[in-house]
């Protein structure tokens, strides 16, 4: 087996979140959140496909993070991403952000988008 090496030399772990808040590499970012290999932005919720399609080729998993309580996404989102090749794994916020932690520090090609808690 060949194992290769990936470096996002943008991506950073998500560092802590409170209500209404994450905090990405010392900066606090307010709203809900887009965390790719090229780095972060605001995520405009469910509707806001475009830049993770984007990012299509750098990424396997794209992690939903649905806010304190774990709720479904809604269908399109799902097939929409699932027809371009990125898996998808929903669950609450803070456990979004711990399993994105985890792998990105394994080096996975993954992406988060967060609803704030």
């Amino acid at each position: 087996m060949r194992l290769n090496e990936v470096s996002y030399p943008n991506a950073k772990p998500v560092e802590g979140y409170g209500p209404g808040f994450f905090r990405i590499g010392g900066e606090v970012h307010d709203g809900a959140l887009l965390v790719l290999p090229a780095g972060q932005q605001a995520w405009n919720g469910y509707t806001d496909t475009a830049p993770i399609l984007a990012a299509k080729d750098e990424i396997d998993v794209l992690f939903i993070g649905t806010g304190a309580e774990i709720a479904h996404i809604p269908a399109d989102l799902r097939n929409c991403l699932e027809e371009a090749g990125i898996g998808v794994e929903v669950m609450n916020s803070p456990s979004a952000c711990r399993t994105y932690n985890v792998l990105l520090s394994e080096g996975r090609r993954i992406a988060l988008a967060v609803l704030p808690v």
